[in-house]
């Protein structure tokens, strides 16, 4: 019983390894996308929306991977260029989250 036990923990534990590795295998990958997407400057103002919201951020990597896939992106984004497409980005997310009573 206690060998069973122990062959699942190795088995779990394995899992969660190759979990990991292929985490960071994606993120490398996908590093390397942005890389050759955005200049510079734009990659900065990414790496501070992953600081202040790595969810959105990851959100914000795929369709820029996805558009440079379909071709509807330039060369390289500069900075104004990635602003512009996150404000669009945000159009529809402007909603107060707060109500007052009076």
């Amino acid at each position: 019983m206690q060998q069973l036990i122990q062959q699942r923990l190795q088995q779990q534990q394995q899992e969660a390894v190759q979990a990991d590795m292929q985490e960071a295998e994606l993120s490398s990958q996908i590093k390397f996308i942005i890389n050759q997407i955005l200049e510079p400057e734009a990659r900065e103002r990414l790496s501070n929306i992953r600081l202040a919201n790595p969810s959105y951020a990851r959100q914000v990597e795929i369709l820029l991977i996805q558009l440079k896939q379909a071709g509807r992106l330039p060369s390289k984004l500069s900075d104004g260029a990635f602003k512009q497409i996150l404000l669009k980005i945000n159009e529809g997310k402007k909603e107060s989250r707060f109500s007052f009573k009076k």
